[in-house]
């Protein structure tokens, strides 16, 4: 739990004064209320533009609080931003393992006749598996398109 080390908005460029990091910004709730309304109807959020398509520090910062807040996706409005949101929005090769882990350890449990199992000292739940299961859908589908 706690804050996440990713979500954060960058301050504005300028000069050569060196950025702040916020992890606080206007539009936390707007778009916190977005990806909960998306999810409450089986809808993907995807995060709205980022203007400066001269900064991809300011870019990727808002893909990171995007994503912590459970964006699938960022708009790219310039062809130098889709490489970097689609890193930001692709899972990890980790993640992927992991999930993978998640959902073997599950079936193994279901062909044992588990109600409940433990991974790496962690409870399995219902949560997991489908967040599991997203993961690894998502990658597929990115494996699939590459």
């Amino acid at each position: 739990g706690g804050a996440s080390h990713t979500y954060g908005v960058l301050t504005d460029v300028d000069g050569e004064k060196p950025r702040d990091f916020h992890w606080g910004d206007v539009w936390h709730y707007a778009l916190a209320r977005i990806v909960v309304a998306a999810r409450a109807y089986g809808l993907r959020a995807i995060d709205g533009p980022f203007a400066d398509i001269a900064d991809p520090d300011g870019y990727r910062a808002q893909c990171n609080r995007g994503a912590v807040l459970g964006c699938e996706g960022k708009w790219a409005i310039h062809p130098s931003q889709v490489a970097l949101a689609n890193e930001v929005h692709s899972p990890s090769e980790l993640e992927v393992k992991k999930a993978s882990r998640i959902l073997e350890a599950m079936e193994r449990a279901q062909c044992e006749g588990l109600g409940a199992v433990s991974l790496d000292g962690r409870l399995v739940d219902i949560a997991s598996i489908k967040q599991a299961e997203h993961i690894v859908e998502k990658a597929n589908v990115i494996a699939a398109n590459i």
